[in-house]
């Protein structure tokens, strides 16, 4: 887990399914305009900005990740058939 996202979801227990979802699909949505970003800038030949869109990009991508992790770890535990 990376340090901001520690930060951010320190009440993770507290954190619904539904907002698991919306959380994961925000930063997807960060995740795709930085890679947009990063696409302009490494056609303009401007490879340090395109680089730093590129790693933004990659860490709302963890993030979005763990999100979606975490709601399926939810799903798991409420839906797994009782022993």
């Amino acid at each position: 887990m990376t340090q901001l996202h520690a930060k951010n979801t320190e009440s993770s227990p507290l954190h619904t399914q539904e907002q698991h979802h919306h959380q994961a699909a925000e930063h997807h949505e960060q995740a795709s305009k930085h890679h947009k970003e990063a696409a302009k800038h490494h056609e303009s030949g401007d490879h340090k900005a395109a680089a730093h869109h590129a790693q933004v990009a990659h860490g709302h991508m963890a993030q979005a990740s763990e999100h979606g992790a975490e709601a399926s770890k939810k799903y798991a535990n409420t839906l797994s058939p009782k022993k």
